[in-house]
């Protein structure tokens, strides 16, 4: 398996926050491709975004982790009207399930060799 360094999104010293977004897919998905790269590229235009990173498995479960300077920026990115039209699609077309979580990141590592002994 190969590394891809674009998968990751480029991220500063925390502290900032990260929308989680997991999601199971239902069997509709016409759309849903085009939606999502629309949204991406809407959202990379807000104040305060910093990246998001995201993968989708075989049986449709998605993850994506977006991350935004503070909470102001997300509030106003949930008040998008692009993205309210998206979510609504979401709820009604292309998610059987959904959760949404906010964090704010106090650390960060990466690696492979993490933050040492």
């Amino acid at each position: 398996m190969s590394f891809d360094e674009s998968r990751f999104a480029p991220l500063p010293d925390p502290p900032y926050y990260a929308v989680i977004f997991t999601n199971q897919m239902t069997s509709t998905v016409r759309g849903y491709d085009q939606m999502a790269d629309k949204m991406v590229e809407l959202a990379q235009k807000q104040d305060g975004f910093i990246g998001v990173e995201s993968t989708r498995d075989a049986f449709g479960v998605g993850i994506t982790v977006s991350y935004w300077r503070d909470e102001a920026a997300i509030a106003a990115w949930k008040a998008d009207m692009e993205h309210l039209m998206a979510q609504k699609l979401g709820r009604t077309r292309w998610y059987a399930q959904y959760h949404l979580r906010v964090a704010k990141v106090e650390r960060a590592y990466s690696g492979p060799e993490g933050r040492g002994v």
